[in-house]
């Protein structure tokens, strides 16, 4: 079984959980280039507010769109959007993703600017 199929196997066990519970998460989404969220609304499957690194005030700022920087800017700016929206609770669903490097980084900006999960 490749890694690619493991990552996915993992990430629908865990959003079949999410899925049962009804709630509202942010979804991480890792590329080699660039690293995207969103906040799901859970009742009907709703896209709330998405940031990435195509954005072009987002390209504006960063060197490298594939690092941690990248990453923490990214959690800052769906965390803005999402309290904006009125959303301030969320589960993290990672995609399968260990919870490391860019991952952390993007969640625990996150955290630091309003979301709790």
């Amino acid at each position: 079984m490749s890694e690619e199929n493991q990552r996915l196997r993992r990430a629908r066990k865990s959003r079949s959980k999410m899925a049962e519970l009804n709630v509202t998460r942010l979804t991480v989404f890792r590329s080699n280039t660039n690293i995207y969220a969103q906040i799901i609304d859970g009742n009907n499957n709703k896209i709330i507010a998405t940031a990435s690194t195509l954005e072009a005030e987002v390209k504006k700022k960063l060197k490298s769109r594939s690092n941690v920087d990248a990453a923490v800017e990214i959690g800052k700016r769906i965390a803005e959007k999402a309290v904006k929206a009125g959303v301030k609770v969320v589960a993290f669903d990672r995609s399968g993703y260990k919870y490391h490097g860019r991952i952390k980084a993007l969640a625990d900006a996150a955290r630091e600017n309003g979301l709790t999960f």
